[in-house]
């Protein structure tokens, strides 16, 4: 599952810009999730959840619904912020955990695999000519939601709906040079692609490591190099 979050920021009294911005007592309100944007790979349909008024629970029992059937969760950066974020909410509404799932964080990818001049999504896409994020026009947009427009929520889950999208284009871009994926060739049969599943794989050469020889295989569906055993 490709999953995005917005979240507000919170709020708090300051004296100066510096001193008391670590000062949790001067603080008035909470940051918490303003909405999400979801969508299983490969299918168009997208699921989304949102805020009702500063009450971010119901979208998120919503949201623990939808991570309880995933085995894999991708999103950008979601290892440190998406995922946390989500944890955050749940726990602070008594919401249990979903079952356990693996990640896949694009960003991650994009800062050990490669040496992109700069790894925010919007970039990616278009360094990889795969689109761009939607102009939302600034901070102004957060702070018609908050202020509880619900014409400034719709432009949101609009904006966080062409993340996911942007995110599916390019871990699919990624996938191939991804050596550390969680391995989908135990859904298919034994000699099937280790990143995507697939079954048509070229076996092109051998291999040896610290374990033996081994037969190195080339997905023709995705592009990823792998290896199987003899």
């Amino acid at each position: 599952m490709l999953l995005d979050i917005e979240t507000a920021p919170f709020l708090s009294y300051i004296w100066s810009l510096w001193k008391e911005l670590g000062n949790t007592s001067m603080m008035v309100k909470e940051w918490y999730v303003l909405c999400w944007s979801a969508k299983w790979l490969g299918e168009k349909k997208m699921f989304t959840g949102r805020v009702v008024g500063d009450n971010d629970k119901s979208c998120l029992l919503k949201l623990r619904k939808l991570l309880d059937q995933c085995d894999i969760v991708l999103a950008q950066n979601g290892d440190e912020f998406d995922i946390k974020k989500i944890y955050t909410r749940f726990i602070f509404h008594s919401i249990p955990p979903p079952s356990p799932f693996r990640t896949i964080d694009t960003l991650k990818i994009a800062r050990k695999k490669f040496s992109f001049t700069s790894n925010r999504l919007d970039d990616l896409g278009k360094f990889l000519g795969l689109g761009k994020k939607m102009n939302t026009g600034g901070f102004q947009l957060w702070r018609d939601v908050i202020s509880g427009s619900r014409k400034a929520l719709d432009k949101m889950i609009r904006y966080c709906k062409n993340d996911v999208i942007l995110l599916e284009k390019i871990y699919l871009k990624m996938r191939p040079y991804i050596d550390y994926h969680p391995h989908l060739g135990i859904l298919g049969s034994k000699n099937s692609c280790h990143n995507c599943g697939s079954v048509n794989v070229h076996f092109r050469g051998f291999g040896v490591n610290n374990r033996g020889r081994y037969r190195k295989y080339q997905c023709q569906k995705c592009g990823t190099w792998g290896i199987s055993k003899l």
